[in-house]
């Protein structure tokens, strides 16, 4: 396992991997190391055939402020190469969240901004408590939210981002909810427990590369429209993932009424 100075992982027996983010004295803020273990993490979650399922969690009160206030002075004082590097490895971190083949799910306990929100947003499910706050304060600070706008658009809408792009106003997590950028939420972090573990449950029933294989479809076909290419695309999808060895196992499974092998006792 590979120590970390500002994660935490751990992975439980069945494969839920649990990436901690551990700067709670900075409410969890990104800087330039978090980032690269952030990176490493996920690469090390997505080659795992073990992990079934990757959970972002945080440490305290915040699940995570954005950028570190001492990255963001030495970020000032960037040339145009170096700040476009700093700004390409938070853009391959959140590539890399969003295209994890595992699913990714967002335990948010506590408030999130900036950066926060397009790390919830690069997760395919979140689940938040009541009591969080959100907001997308890129302008505020003359800056704007860049690197995560493909994963904050796709979450609640171009609509909804024109407001919270431009105002950087706060947000409840019941606002959070109705724009989408939350699946569900609970008054009490324990409720969000509950929420995931019925997820993970759901989850692990399932074959573990057509979960994979669905994410990419998703991908592939959103805001596509229906067209001949896509509707070929998707016949190409469905024949190659049906002649794969899991999707014989599960029709097997189904037709013998018995469990199929990526199930455990």
């Amino acid at each position: 396992m590979t120590d970390y100075t500002t994660l935490l992982t751990e992975t439980d027996p069945r494969g839920i991997a649990i990436i901690t983010l551990n700067r709670p004295d900075v409410h969890n803020a990104f800087d330039d190391v978090m980032i690269g273990e952030l990176t490493h993490a996920f690469n090390a979650c997505s080659a795992d055939s073990a992990v079934r399922t990757v959970i972002i969690d945080a440490e305290g009160k915040s699940f995570c402020a954005g950028a570190d206030l001492n990255w963001m002075k030495r970020a000032a004082k960037y040339s145009p190469e170096e700040s476009k590097r700093d700004a390409t490895a938070l853009a391959s971190m959140l590539r890399t969240v969003y295209e994890c083949p595992k699913p990714v799910i967002a335990r948010v306990q506590g408030n999130a901004f900036g950066g926060g929100v397009g790390l919830i947003a690069a997760c395919d499910m979140a689940f938040a408590v009541h009591a969080a706050q959100f907001s997308l304060s890129e302008v505020k600070l003359g800056i704007i939210p860049s690197a995560i706008s493909p994963y904050v658009l796709n979450a609640i809408g171009a609509r909804q981002a024109s407001r919270y792009f431009l105002t950087a106003e706060r947000f409840t997590a019941s606002e959070a909810y109705r724009i989408g950028l939350v699946h569900d939420l609970s008054t009490v972090v324990e409720g969000v427990d509950e929420q995931i573990a019925q997820a993970i449950e759901s989850l692990l029933g399932n074959g573990p590369v057509a979960m994979g294989e669905a994410k990419v479809l998703i991908r592939a076909v959103a805001s596509k429209g229906v067209t001949d290419a896509v509707v070929n695309d998707t016949v190409e999808r469905i024949s190659r993932v049906r002649a794969g060895a899991e999707a014989k196992e599960g029709m097997s499974a189904f037709l013998e009424k018995r469990k199929p092998s990526w199930v455990q006792s």
